[in-house]
């Protein structure tokens, strides 16, 4: 923390309060050696006064020239709003009115927390690290570049795990927005006044249990970039001041009369269908335009197979290196299981599995039981279009080479007789090796 002070025994007596809280402080009377201090120590707070700051340019070009700029504290009250509307404007990120009314450990545990999701996130979402190898992912990709430099509202739709968060944060962390925030609110694990709070932040009284002033995600987010995601999922009186934000950069805190303005970009995802709820009267309309204006649909993993390995071999390698091992690949099984599977879970159950398998495997190779699948015949047939009796002899090829070609196995799984699996092979004209070699 930078504390600028003239004024030798307000400083002093600022000095001891803040060092009694457990602040790292560097004291000066000067205005002109702050400057310079800006620019070489990443401060997480500056406390001053406005007649100090407010004549100071470069030291206010010095803070908005960091590619992470400080929050700005007046230890005495501005005169007017219009000083405090200059200080507002010029950039930073923060201006708080008063060191008598705020947390000062929440600003700077979240600006830490900012910091290092802008050191560790970019590299993660690359453009050209997104796996898209079939038509309908590339076709998505190709809308994400197409907006990343604008700063247009993005609906995201698709089903659970498909990917929508990823795609959220691959389109902030390619925008101008990038060395801004990057805050996500999952509006469907929220109760409706949590989730009030947890946006607009509430004032100290507010509610049962608001025992001190919150500061929310929009504010939070401000020159960011905030990420709603399950919106299907919030009340229609949420779902009002969101519209409002979008129109107007504008909310007041819950329990709160002064009006915030803020300026972030809106990228929102659900997994519903936001036309049925508008119709069932659970969705504003207006809000539904608003969020509207460019929208990526990601379809799901059993619509785009082309995927299925390349994303596998992508989460091999994530979790080698985490796991500190050394898989090379998948057996010829294994990969026949992967895209046989109809992964209702999409992308992310895929993920799932491949990290239980990477921590279960004690070989190179990931084999077909490592993937500890629920292996599911029925719609991997479905997918083929294919006829009757086809159908029936792939059922029990299937059954058998999960059984390993044991017929009792094969028969249990099923759910028919020893004697009618033997008929039907025998019908079918299935044949395996080990059979062969056991006459």
């Amino acid at each position: 923390m930078l504390l600028i002070k003239k004024n030798k025994r307000e400083q002093s007596y600022l000095l001891k309060r803040l060092k009694k809280k457990g602040h790292e402080i560097e004291a000066i009377d000067k205005i002109e050696d702050a400057t310079g201090k800006a620019s070489e120590l990443n401060f997480d707070i500056i406390v001053t006064d406005l007649e100090l700051i407010r004549d100071s340019h470069s030291l206010l070009k010095a803070i908005h020239e960091q590619v992470s700029p400080p929050y700005l504290i007046l230890d005495k009250k501005p005169l007017n709003w219009r000083e405090i509307y200059i200080l507002e404007t010029s950039s930073l990120e923060k201006v708080i009115k008063s060191i008598e009314h705020i947390q000062i450990n929440e600003y700077t545990s979240m600006r830490r927390e900012i910091e290092y999701l802008r050191h560790t996130q970019p590299h993660i979402y690359n453009l050209d690290y997104v796996v898209a190898e079939s038509p309908q992912m590339k076709e998505a990709l190709s809308v994400v570049k197409k907006i990343c430099s604008s700063n247009v509202t993005v609906l995201i739709t698709g089903e659970t795990g498909t990917g929508k968060e990823v795609i959220a944060s691959t389109i902030h962390f390619n925008s101008p927005r990038k060395k801004r925030a990057f805050v996500k609110v999952n509006c469907a694990s929220l109760q409706e006044t949590l989730l009030e709070s947890e946006l607009f932040g509430h004032e100290k009284g507010s509610f049962t249990g608001a025992y001190k002033r919150r500061i929310g995600r929009f504010e939070q987010a401000h020159g960011g970039t905030v990420f709603l995601d399950e919106i299907g999922d919030m009340s229609l009186s949420i779902q009002a001041k969101v519209l409002r934000v979008i129109e107007e950069k504008s909310f007041e805190r819950l329990g709160g009369s002064q009006t915030i303005k803020v300026d972030v970009r809106l990228l929102v995802a659900t997994n519903k269908d936001l036309k049925e709820l508008i119709r069932a009267e659970q969705f504003r309309e207006d809000l539904y335009y608003r969020i509207n204006v460019a929208r990526i649909y990601l379809p799901p993993l059993r619509e785009r197979p082309e995927d299925i390995l390349p994303l596998a071999h992508f989460f091999l390698k994530r979790f080698n290196i985490e796991s500190n091992k050394q898989i090379k690949g998948f057996s010829t099984k294994a990969i026949k299981v992967l895209l046989d599977y109809h992964w209702t879970g999409n992308v992310r159950e895929l993920e799932n599995v491949i990290e239980r398998a990477v921590l279960m495997t004690e070989g190179t190779i990931i084999n077909a039981e490592d993937l500890s699948l629920e292996y599911d015949l029925f719609p991997s047939i479905i997918r083929k279009r294919i006829k009757l009796k086809e159908a029936e002899r792939e059922l029990i090829i299937q059954a058998l080479e999960k059984s390993n070609w044991v017929q009792r196995d094969a028969a249990k799984l099923l759910g028919i007789s020893r004697r009618v699996i033997s008929y039907k092979i025998k019908k079918f004209g299935i044949k395996h090796s080990s059979w062969i070699k056991n006459k």
